[in-house]
This record gives structure tokens, sequence and C-alpha cells, in this order.
């Protein structure tokens, strides 16, 4: 019988596809921008190199649609973009939830468009969270209780929006506003040192491989916790070979300094692949986890 309700909850999620496809940028307005056309890529069902950035929506019906809203943020080393395993499943499984879910392909900073690598991922997701903040009646959310999901680099680039409150977006005029800090922050397996436990690949396409010891520390996402982060969740495998577990315990740690609240998970096991579909039956448990600490955060509202 679990077996069957499992099957039938795959059958249901890959059912849900989205119901939009939203571009973020205004033409010929897209900042940090050299003006080239290039083609989206695509390698191995991971994207390699985007045209545009653009955000997908998946919305649940609205019956059952809940105020709450979440941008997921695809990993990939910031050299591609896991759209479809850390992106649209993921997208689809808040939704069976009653959460509306957006996926974010952004650019990526090897993209040769861009001037200033470092912070054209930052921009998206700033960019992101403006416009569906200022666009919460349109899907019916509240634009306090928009938060980021992001696995591997994408947890790099949701701890970032976190606590880096300079706006990069450029946007004027009534967008000037708008917050670009998320309500409530999902990091799963995340990248947050640059440093000693850094993952190479996402620091050299990120930085550069000769990035400064002052870029590498400005950029290790443990250095920026402040009490004005928002409320965030981290899940970590021991066994992570690829993004070390102390990425976690050092956000975690910052988290407590500043009485930032939230949780961490670390599970026995589970390696860099925490997703929709796990090995063990104890790593799958961080869905029910997150989902349940959710439901905390906006109980009085």
């Amino acid at each position: 019988m679990k077996k069957f309700g499992f099957l039938l909850l795959i059958l249901i999620v890959n059912l849900i596809s989205a119901q939009e496809k939203i571009t973020l940028w205004p033409k010929d307005q897209m900042p940090n921008s050299k003006g080239l056309q290039l083609k989206t890529e695509e390698k191995d069902g991971r994207i390699v190199q985007i045209k545009e950035p653009e955000l997908f929506a998946f919305l649940p019906p609205k019956e059952e649609r809940k105020l709450m809203a979440v941008i997921v943020i695809p990993g990939g080393g910031y050299y591609k973009l896991t759209y479809d395993l850390g992106g649209f499943q993921i997208a689809k499984w808040f939704n069976i939830m009653g959460v509306s879910a957006f996926v974010l392909n952004y650019r990526l900073p090897i993209s040769p468009d861009v001037k200033q690598r470092e912070i054209a991922p930052l921009q998206d997701i700033q960019a992101a969270i403006k416009y569906l903040r200022k666009n919460a009646v349109q899907y019916g959310i509240s634009p306090e209780q928009i938060g980021v999901i992001g696995t591997s680099a994408g947890g790099h680039l949701a701890a970032s929006v976190s606590n880096i409150s300079a706006d990069y977006t450029e946007l004027k005029d009534d967008w000037t506003s708008i917050s670009t800090i998320p309500n409530f922050a999902i990091l799963v397996s995340p990248v947050i040192d640059l440093g000693e436990f850094a993952h190479v690949g996402s620091r050299n396409s990120l930085l550069g491989e000769n990035a400064s010891k002052e870029k590498i520390s400005e950029y290790s996402m443990q250095n920026r916790v402040t009490d004005k982060t928002p409320p965030t969740i981290l899940f970590h495998a021991q066994n992570d070979k690829t993004v070390p577990v102390m990425n976690s315990l050092l956000y975690y740690q910052a988290m407590t300094k500043n009485k930032v609240k939230g949780a961490l998970f670390v599970f026995p096991e589970g390696e860099h692949k925490i997703g929709i579909t796990n090995k063990s039956e104890l790593t799958d448990n961080w869905k029910k986890l997150c989902y349940d600490w959710l439901k905390t955060l906006f109980s009085n509202k």
C-alpha cells in the first residue's frame, strides 16, 4: 500500500507543469550585461548557457493555494543549472502542499555576457523577489510570505540574497521600495564557505580562479549572517563529499550567534543527493521536516 501511494504521488508530481514563463528583465534593460545575443544551451539535461533569466510559475489550484510562495533556485556549481531535478521537481512537490513555487533560471557567472560575474546571479534572484512581491495579488500569494529554497550552489545564492541587503537590480521608480530580502530560506546541501571547506568548482565559477582572500571572505555566507537574516532551515548529509557538511554547520553557528530563528538537520547518509527522491527513508524525511517547519513560521498570520 505504501509503495502504491508513493507511485501515485510521483505520477501526480510529474503531471504538474509550469503555468507561466516570466521574463524578469525588460528588453535591453538587463543590468550587468554586455548586450550579447546568447542562446540557451543544454547539455546532459543541464543548462550550460542561458539567453536571459526566467521564472517558471508552478501554481496549485486556487481552492488549495496557500498565501506562502517559494522561489526555487537550482544548483549546478554556478557553471550549469539543474533546472529539472533541482528546480521543476521541487516546485511540483511544493504545489502538492498547496504552496506556489517559481523556478528561477538565473544567469551563470561564467557567461560571456556578464560584466561583473559575482553579482549576476544575485541581481536575478533579487529581481525575482521584487517581481513576486509587486505582483503578489495576481498569483494569490502574500508579499510577506515569499521565501527561497536553494540546493548546492543554489543554496549559496539563497543564502546570499538572505544576507546581502544592497539592491543590485538597478530597477527604478516604484520598484526601489520593494525589499529584496526573502521572508525565509531553505538551504539543501548548500555551498556556504568559499575558503577552507569550499566546493572549488562553485568558487572558481563565481569569483574566478585567482580570487583574493578578501573576496573569498566576502562571499563566504557564514560571514554575512546578522540578526536581520531571515528564518532559515538547513539540510545536509554527513557523508556529502561534494559539499562538506561543515558548510551548513558554519552557517548555523553564525545563525545561533546572531539569534536567527531556524533549524539544522544533518543526516548520516544521503551524500550530495538530497532531493525529491532519496535513497533512504531517513533522508527522505527532510521534506516533512521542511514543511512542518514552514507551517510554524506563519501559523499566526
